[in-house]
């Protein structure tokens, strides 16, 4: 059996679960998701738990199992408490403003650089701080990396944008001349 596909789910009051051939719909208090259902797997809710199973053995069977087990339980989670990613900026000169579906910054280009945030996401500024939080993990986690893209940072003075709890390996600058 698989250790993460064997595992119930569990399900918080105020949260529906609907399984249909095609796809789960989970609804709860902060919206709605739509989980595609896996080949050769099958999910049932019971009582106030989802069980996933697998119809036979097979090495791509055991992959789904675990794949679809976790995809529930991030739904079940985003529609109650939401996914949320922090990103930092650094250097002099770098500068963020914006509100819930637009960002404008300064990152040392010859222009501001714009990111409009997809349905679903909303982000939040603070000084240096950029909050991005919605119910889909994915879509978080995607959003946030497209925005660390647009200035990584970089390995000499740290410049760029980075995760809040991300290390950068910080290299030694020349030499001189002795």
């Amino acid at each position: 059996m698989s250790r993460i596909g064997k595992l119930p789910v569990d399900i918080p009051a105020g949260v529906t679960i609907t399984v249909g051939d095609e796809e789960i719909t989970v609804a709860g208090p902060k919206g709605t998701l739509k989980v595609p259902v896996q080949e050769n797997t099958s999910t049932k809710v019971e009582e106030n738990q989802i069980i996933v199973t697998r119809k036979d053995d097979e090495p791509k069977s055991k992959a789904w199992h675990g794949l679809q087990r976790a995809l529930l339980q991030n739904a079940v989670t985003g529609v109650t408490k939401g996914f949320e990613k922090k990103l930092e900026i650094n250097g002099v000169g770098f500068r963020l403003s914006g509100g819930p579906k637009e960002i404008e910054m300064a990152l040392g280009f010859s222009h501001p650089v714009k990111y409009t945030a997809p349905d679903g996401i909303e982000l939040k500024t603070n000084k240096m701080e950029i909050t991005v939080s919605g119910i889909d993990k994915q879509l978080v986690g995607q959003v946030a990396a497209e925005i660390r893209s647009l200035k990584k940072p970089e390995p000499y003075k740290g410049k760029g944008i980075k995760y809040v709890d991300e290390y950068i390996v910080r290299k030694a600058g020349k030499a001189g001349k002795k």
